[in-house]
């Protein structure tokens, strides 16, 4: 029975973006071994989409208040983009200390996931 699911980051700077998930956006972790984080995250849901181009995959954080995940994430530093209006959702880009950037949304689609409590 597959029971989750396991996302892997590639980060040019390895050490800053994992004290970013743990100091910045709080997901709690275990140390795998050697220092290698696994850090929990938020229940995911995944999404098909089709191409022209080359396989992709990214990695998309989901909010229920965008501009209150965008106002608190400011207040700690963090470097957000523009937010942009597409049919499904808010969306924007979050930066990551490496220059990675993570996605960032408050969907308005439905969804499989129960509402945040």
């Amino acid at each position: 029975m597959i029971y989750g699911a396991h996302t892997i980051l590639y980060s040019a700077d390895a050490e800053a973006d994992r004290r970013f998930l743990r100091e910045v956006l709080g997901f709690s972790s275990v140390d795998a071994g050697h220092g290698w984080l696994i850090f929990a995250l938020p229940p995911g849901e995944a999404a098909v989409h089709p191409t022209d181009g080359p396989p992709l995959s990214e990695l998309y954080l989901m909010t229920d208040d965008l501009g209150a995940e965008l106002e608190a994430l400011r207040g700690k530093g963090v470097t957000c983009g523009e937010v942009e209006e597409a049919r499904w959702g808010l969306v924007t880009k979050v930066d990551l200390p490496s220059g990675a950037q993570l996605g960032l949304y408050q969907p308005r689609h439905a969804s499989p996931l129960a509402p945040p409590a």
